[in-house]
This record gives C-alpha cells, sequence and structure tokens, in this order.
C-alpha cells in the first residue's frame, strides 16, 4: 500500500513537473478581463450637505479598472442614471478601435437611459497608471476611477519595488448640482461658480467642517518605500500636491516611465497623472498630505486645501497631523522648473522614439472670446477657441461619420495656422474678440509626424491651459514663455529624452511644442482638460486617415454601439 502510494506520488509529481515545463514553454495568452459599470445615483454627504451624485456601482470615486499590459479589456456599462453617459478610458491609444475611445458625439453617441454599451479594447505596450471618467456634460466631476496597468510577467518596474501602492485621486466637489450649476453658468453666458472644495480619494479632508469622518489616510511602516499612484481628476484645477516632511521621487507620468527626480511637491494638470515613490524614514508620526490650486492668472479659483493623512504604524489617531509647506498658489517659477525636470526614460527597454523629421508644422492659438447672446445677462457669451474657431459639437458621433461616408456632419478645412497672426502675448486685447463657430477638424495623412505648437494668447487674459489628445501619446519637444518664434525657439528643442504624454500644460502667457507620429488611423479629439473651456468650444479633432492594409484601417463599429 505505501508503495503504491509512494509511485503514485512520485507519477503526481512527475505530471506537475511537465506541467510546469509546459507552461514555461508556452507562455499563456493574453488574459480578458472583464468589469461591470452601473451607472446609478446615489446620495452622498460632504461638508455638512447631502446630495444625489453619479456614480459607477454606487462608488466615489469609482472602482480602479487592473489590467496586465497584453490584456484585453471588456467593460460593459450599463446606464440607469436619467442623464446619458459615455466613458474615456484616459490615455489608452486604442489602437484602430476609436469605437472604444469614449467621448460623446466624437466617437460614439451616449448611451442612453436604460441602454448598455461594452467597451472592449486591447491595452498593447502600455503600463502603469492611467484614468478613466465620463466624457459627456460636465458628469466627470463623480464619475471617474484609475486604471492600472502592470507590466508584463516577469518584467520588473525600473524603479526599486515598493513595499506597496496606493492610489491617489484628486477631485472637486460642488455642494449644489455639477449639471444645474453649468447650466446656469451658460444660460447666463459666464463662468459658473467655483467648486466648493477639493478632494483626495473623493474626501476633503479635516480642514473642512463635517470632514473628520470624509478624510483619507493611508498606514505606513518605518523604512519601507510606497508607490503613489496621483491622478489629477478636478474639473477645472491644475494642483500642487506635497507631503508634510517627505520627499517624493516622480518615476512615471502619464504611464511612461520617467528619469527620476526628487522634489518636494508635484504640479499635476487635469487629465495628468504621476507615480511617487515615497519612502518612509521619518520619525513616526501623523503627517497630512495636501493639495490646492496653482494659478498664475488673474482668475478665481477655489483655493481651498484638500487633506489626507499618511500615518506611521503605531501611531494613534489623537496625535495632530504636520501640515506640509505647498508652493504659493501663483509660484510660476517653480511650475516651469518642475516641469523642466521631467524626461523620458529613454533606455534600451524603454526607448524614447522621438519624430525627427516633421511632415506637418500645425501652429494653433488658444484664446478666450466674446459673442453675442441675447438671451445671456450681459447680452454676449464667453467662449473659447482654436485658431479663432469655437468648436460646435455634431448631434452624431464624428467617428461613425467618417466611417461611412456621411455628409454635412464635419468640415475638413481647419487651419494650420491662425487666420490673423497679431502680438499672442502682448498687452490685453479686448476688442474684436469675437470667434468663428463651426465643427471643422484637420486631416492628417497616414503615418507622417506631425508638429504642433500651442500658443497660449493674452485674449481677455492669459491662462495655462492642460491639453489631451485622444488616441496618441506625443513628445513634449519644447516650451517657453512669451511668443513661439519659428526661427529660434526650434534650435532648443529636446530630441533626446523629451518626456512623452498624452495631456501637457500650455504655460500661462506661454507656448508649448509637441510631435506624434500619426500611425492610429481614427477620430482623435483634442481639448483643453479644463471643463469650462472644453464646453465653451475649446477643442477640435484629427482625422488620422488609413493606411494601405487592413492592420492599418479602421476597424468596423462594434454592434452594440449605442445609436443616435
Amino acid at each position: 500500500m505505501a508503495a503504491a502510494l509512494s509511485k503514485n506520488s512520485c507519477l503526481g509529481y512527475y505530471f506537475l513537473l511537465l506541467c510546469l515545463i509546459g507552461f514555461i514553454s508556452h507562455p499563456a495568452k493574453a488574459a480578458v478581463k472583464k468589469y461591470l459599470f452601473d451607472i446609478q445615483v446615489k446620495n452622498v454627504s460632504r461638508l455638512c450637505h447631502a446630495k444625489p451624485i453619479v456614480t459607477v456601482n454606487g462608488r466615489f470615486p469609482g472602482p480602479t479598472v487592473y489590467v496586465r499590459e497584453g490584456d484585453r479589456v471588456q467593460v460593459n456599462v450599463t446606464n440607469h442614471a436619467k442623464y446619458n453617459m459615455s466613458i474615456h478610458w484616459h490615455g489608452l491609444k486604442q489602437f484602430r478601435n476609436g469605437w472604444a475611445d469614449g467621448p460623446a458625439y466624437i466617437t460614439q453617441c451616449p448611451i442612453k437611459t436604460g441602454h448598455s454599451y461594452t467597451y472592449d479594447f486591447n491595452v498593447t505596450g502600455q503600463r502603469g497608471t492611467l484614468w478613466w471618467h465620463a466624457h459627456i456634460f460636465w458628469l466627470r466631476a463623480t464619475v471617474y476611477g484609475a486604471i492600472v496597468i502592470m507590466p508584463k510577467p516577469g518584467t520588473p518596474f525600473p524603479f526599486p519595488q515598493p513595499h506597496r501602492e496606493e492610489t491617489i485621486i484628486l477631485g472637486e466637489w460642488w455642494n449644489s448640482d455639477v449639471e444645474e450649476i453649468e447650466k446656469q453658468g451658460s444660460k447666463l453666458g459666464l463662468p459658473p461658480n467655483a467648486s466648493d472644495a477639493h478632494t483626495i480619494n473623493g474626501k476633503p479632508g479635516p480642514l473642512f467642517p463635517c470632514s473628520e469622518k470624509h478624510t483619507f489616510a493611508m498606514e505606513v511602516e518605518q523604512g519601507k518605500t510606497y508607490l503613489l499612484r496621483i491622478i489629477n481628476a478636478a474639473l477645472n484645477d491644475e494642483l500642487f500636491f506635497a507631503i508634510a516632511g517627505h520627499n517624493m521621487t516622480v518615476v512615471e507620468v502619464d504611464a511612461v516611465y520617467t528619469k527620476h527626480f526628487t522634489t518636494q511637491a508635484v504640479l499635476i494638470a487635469p487629465g495628468q497623472t504621476t507615480n511617487v515613490l515615497v519612502q518612509a524614514t521619518q520619525s513616526p508620526n501623523r503627517y497630512f498630505m495636501a493639495a490646492r490650486p496653482f494659478m498664475d492668472a488673474p482668475l478665481t479659483v477655489d483655493n481651498k486645501t484638500a487633506a489626507a493623512i499618511l500615518q506611521y504604524k503605531g501611531i494613534t489617531n489623537t496625535v495632530i497631523p504636520i501640515l506640509p509647506k505647498l508652493p504659493a498658489p501663483n509660484d510660476t517659477a517653480f511650475a516651469l522648473s518642475y516641469n523642466a525636470k521631467l524626461r523620458s526614460l529613454n533606455s534600451p527597454q524603454f526607448p524614447a522614439n522621438v519624430p525627427l523629421k516633421v511632415d506637418r508644422h500645425l501652429f494653433y492659438t488658444i484664446g478666450l472670446g466674446i459673442n453675442p447672446c441675447p438671451s445671456c445677462l450681459n447680452g454676449t457669451r464667453l467662449t473659447a477657441s482654436l485658431n479663432n474657431i469655437t468648436f460646435v459639437m455634431p448631434q452624431i458621433g464624428l467617428l461613425q461619420a467618417h466611417y461611412f461616408n456621411t455628409k454635412g456632419v464635419f468640415r475638413l478645412d481647419f487651419p494650420d495656422n491662425p487666420p490673423s497672426p497679431f502680438n499672442y502675448t502682448g498687452v490685453p486685447l479686448t476688442a474684436n474678440l469675437g470667434t468663428t463657430l463651426g465643427t471643422r477638424l484637420s486631416k492628417i495623412v497616414y503615418n507622417s509626424t506631425v508638429q504642433l505648437v500651442l500658443q497660449d494668447t493674452n485674449l481677455l487674459t492669459v491662462e495655462s491651459h492642460p491639453f489631451h489628445l485622444h488616441g496618441y501619446n506625443f513628445f513634449v519637444v519644447g516650451t517657453g514663455i512669451g511668443n513661439f518664434d519659428p526661427k529660434k525657439d526650434p534650435a532648443k528643442f529636446n530630441l533626446v529624452d523629451p518626456p512623452e504624454r498624452n495631456t501637457v500644460g500650455v504655460p500661462t502667457g506661454g507656448w508649448t511644442a509637441i510631435r506624434f507620429k500619426a500611425d492610429n488611423p481614427g477620430v482623435w479629439f483634442m481639448h483643453c482638460h479644463l471643463e469650462l473651456h472644453t464646453s465653451w468650444g475649446l477643442k477640435t479633432a484629427f482625422v488620422v486617415e488609413n493606411g494601405v492594409g487592413p492592420d492599418q484601417s479602421i476597424l468596423p463599429p462594434p454592434k452594440d454601439l449605442p445609436p443616435c
């Protein structure tokens, strides 16, 4: 009997060994990760106010999507709210698959109440921190969450392995209904009220009334290293983030590894993500993590500080945390020096393939404007424009119109340069502030290389603008204050290891130059990620043509694509 057992055990071990060899010889196929997102309204209380908000699965912030590089992701979204809904997977390239990108009336019509749509996409050649959010109206005020893409199995991080990681999502909170606030502003032709608080993981922290229990806290152990995945989900504010007594080492931005540098504070614009390492090497205590806006233009923002707590193990909750020293709200010098430190890793494993030859040069001015509006408070409406064109949203998806060659939805005559050059950042211009309205796009040849210079202007006022390009990463090859000089400035471009991003800040009264290779066919939205400016028309889209073969063409639309 014992001999038989021993023989069976040996056979069992031999079979297990064969299985292991087979597993090692034949790597596992890419996994399919499935998620269910139920869009539902839930009553939530913050700042002594309770109100119904739109959520995913009743959670605020919504659930984190965990995937691995190479996975296929299927997210079934069912809309139980009274608003139409669409979800954007911010920073995912959606190669040939704009149908899964998500911006309403750009790549799809929204999901109507009582209906579902499955976003089906592959995560190819990307790893790191991205995020998802509603991409219709101002619903991303509460409908957002993180995307964490782990590297392929056996691929280590290009930085010290952290003991643990934590997601930090920065947001905004309004005591009133956000959609009603936006509608009221639109009706008056004026900016809507600023938010009542900023939040960290949906919580404003103990510096606000009724917020002791609405405070995020993370526990750390002495001597351990932690990875923070920081996301700015705020609608309208660039934010500083700092931890009292602790430096941070930046290792990644927008899901692209960077050369490491240490900083006391992070600057992060709406739409951007930043991964940092934090070493718990200070004396055991409770330390505040804090976020507040950066604004170096004469504009009103919600200037209050959101706080969370970093707490060493063994320290009681009765200890009052220490506050960090954040940069001054208008610290332009810190903002410029921080962004200048960002560099791509550019290693053999993670190269920076910067386009060196440019096929198409684009120059877009960013401006505010004033158009007539007889029903508005002052008889005028504030607008925003690129090259003096205020974008008008269509009634059907632009990608459908392009794919099915539907006439009359958009024009392909967006100008490569401003129609009337002027001293863009000189004295404030307050005359001739009218803009042209239209759904005008720019056509890009497949596989061509594009350089786009985004130039802020002093139409009404200068201001910083974070611009997001869907479907692509791009290289930030140059930036500067004042007017872009096409003769002198390109000589100073970084074409070796510029940061690679999907969202970039155009500095107040300055310019930013980006480059990308148009190797992803489709219709791809580009817009300011300040929700106020997007709703005012600070947006456009690129139509990237198909290449020659089927693997260079847009995929057919899915059968459950929401109808218009």
